[in-house]
Parts: structure tokens; sequence; C-alpha cells
């Protein structure tokens, strides 16, 4: 799909093999990256595919998969921070660190907009150039209250903590390379789903729940905030093809949004979780207080310049997404 492994992220100038670091390489799109730039180097003979380096806070993954490297990004020295992430000269860094489920306000701010901070600082300090693709998030925008997609041109009035510290971190990383300063390019996902999908986000939540009642053979009762709203989803092979395209590519200093270019309703999302389990549930909405009565919030990404300027399109389906986090799941807990 991605041609030869060899020839995908050669170092700037020279040849060798090329070192990749995936910062968050142990989060949930970080391990699909991870994977990704993994098994692209497989059928290419050892040491053929890049050198992949998993960046996380806690002890990394095993030995078979990627290098890992445990380091605080927000409180490692500027210069220390630099020499660990640039000294080994990679080509390519992926910033998949962040925060957003369950977390507050302020680890928002110091993962999602301090950390982006102190990365552009370090890539600044690197000996020779290094790629980043950095991963923002289409709540850096606005739901539409027409309906209409967002493109790169809506405005950029986010509601929420997190899509604040994810903007702030965007135009640090955009600022930076109109400057000059580093090679970027800024990828503003969608919703993610698939394998490894977070406990504490809306579909991971759901799967635990499911997956616990059929251990114990009874009906799920699933309590859940009104789900009125209509977001875009993206299937997490997809937005990984998208973050290692645009790793190859020499489009720099935009955001380009992925996406599956749908806008779904997040309620079908659940039930068809609920279809693929196979697991009797019964879902209970609980109302919210203050809510009103208006129109369901709807944010759908157009997704048109990233097929422009990359040659990137989605291909799976959602169903597809649903089905490989489902059977994950229960392959882990083998059940």
């Amino acid at each position: 799909m991605f041609g030869s492994a060899e020839d995908q992220y050669v170092t700037p100038g020279g040849s060798g093999r090329a070192r990749v670091v995936v910062l968050g390489g142990t989060g949930f799109v970080g391990r699909h990256v991870c994977a990704a730039l993994l098994s692209e180097g497989e059928g290419e003979g050892k040491g053929k595919g890049p050198d992949v380096v998993a960046v996380s806070r806690r002890p990394g993954p095993p030995p078979s998969g990627p290098r890992p490297l445990a380091l605080d990004l927000c409180r490692t020295p500027p210069a220390e921070l630099a020499d660990a992430l640039t000294g080994d000269r990679p080509t390519l860094v992926v910033n998949a660190a962040g925060a957003v489920w369950a977390a507050t306000e302020e680890h928002m701010v110091a993962a999602n907009t301090e950390l982006v901070r102190r990365l552009v600082d370090a890539l600044r300090r690197a000996r020779r150039p290094v790629r980043l693709v950095h991963l923002g998030s289409v709540n850096e925008y606005t739901p539409s209250a027409d309906g209409r997609p967002v493109d790169e041109g809506t405005p950029t009035r986010p509601t929420t903590a997190y899509g604040r510290t994810k903007l702030a971190g965007t135009e640090l990383v955009l600022e930076a390379a109109r400057r000059g300063d580093i090679d970027a390019l800024v990828l503003r996902m969608a919703n993610v789903a698939g394998p490894g999908s977070p406990p504490a986000s809306l579909l991971g939540r759901v799967a635990h729940q499911l997956r616990l009642a059929c251990a114990e053979g009874r009906t799920a009762e699933i309590r859940l905030k009104p789900l009125r709203a209509e977001r875009d989803f993206i299937d997490a092979q997809d937005a990984v093809g998208a973050v290692l395209t645009a790793a190859r590519s020499d489009v720099g200093g935009r955001v380009l949004n992925i996406g599956s270019g749908e806008a779904v309703p997040v309620r079908s999302l659940v039930d068809l979780l609920i279809k693929v389990s196979g697991v009797a549930a019964h879902v209970v909405e609980e109302p919210e207080q203050g809510a009103g009565d208006g129109p369901p919030e709807r944010l759908e990404v157009d997704i048109r310049l990233a097929r422009e300027l990359l040659g990137w399109t989605p291909r799976r389906r959602l169903e597809d997404a649903v089905a490989d986090q489902w059977r994950d799941l229960s392959e882990a807990s083998g059940h």
C-alpha cells in the first residue's frame, strides 16, 4: 500500500535506516501508529524498516514491539528533552500524546499545550531537520450550527477545555512552521474508533460494560448521558494511513482535516457496537440538568483538502472499526 519501507522515511540528505519517534507511543492512537510503522518493515529484511521509538511516561511495550523510551515530556529540562528526542537524529516525530477523557483542565493544558511548546523548542535544537506530524483535533472547531461540514477555513472557536488546549498546541506548531523553525504538518483528527479504545471514551466504556455483562451472563444496563450529537468518526487504520501519508509528503505549515467525511448519530454507533457484540443490552440515557431541546450538535469534517494534497482517502467502514474493537477486547479477555 505504501511502497517499500526502505524508501519511505529516508534520512535527510543521506541514506540508511530511518528513525521514527512516536510521542504517546503507548496510547490509543500512538500504538496504532507504531504497529503500522513496524508492519511496513516486515518482509523487507532485518534492519530495513524504520527504527520506531515509542515515548511514554510509563514502561514501554515488550521487546518485540517498538523500542521504548520512558520520558516525562512535561517535566524533563529543555536541553535534556531536546537531546533525548533528537540526539539519535530521527527522521520523523509523530505527536500522538495528549489528554482528553477524564482529564482535568490543568492536565489538558500541560499535555495538549505546554508539552507541544516544549516539543517545538526541542525540534528547533535538532542538529538536522526533523519532520513533525502533529495530531490535532476537530474539536478545535465549534460544532456547526447549520449542519454544514467544517473545512480548514472554518473559524476555530472551541467550546470545551479540550478543544481550547488542543487549538493552542496546533497554533504553536503552525507558528513555528511558518517561521521556518521546524518542518511540520498538523492533522486535525476526527473521533478515532477501533481496537484499544480507552475505557473512558464512549465506545470504550460501552464495550467494557458489554464485556462484563457477557462474562456474568446477564443483560447489560448501559447508562449514558443523552446521545443527541452527530459526530464524524474514522477507523483507526484509516487514521494511521493519513499519518503515514502525511509523514512522506512535502506538505507543511498548514492544517489538514482527517475524518470519514460523514457525521453519524452517536447513538447509532452505540447500537452498532451492541449489535456486533451479540450481548443483550438496555441503554438508559439519563437526562442532564439544563440540557436544551434544540437541534443536536453536528460536527462533520470536510476532507477534500487531504484528498487533494496528500492523495489520502478513508477506505474502511465504521462497522469494521467497531467489529475490530469488540474482537480485540474479547480476545484480550479470553471470551
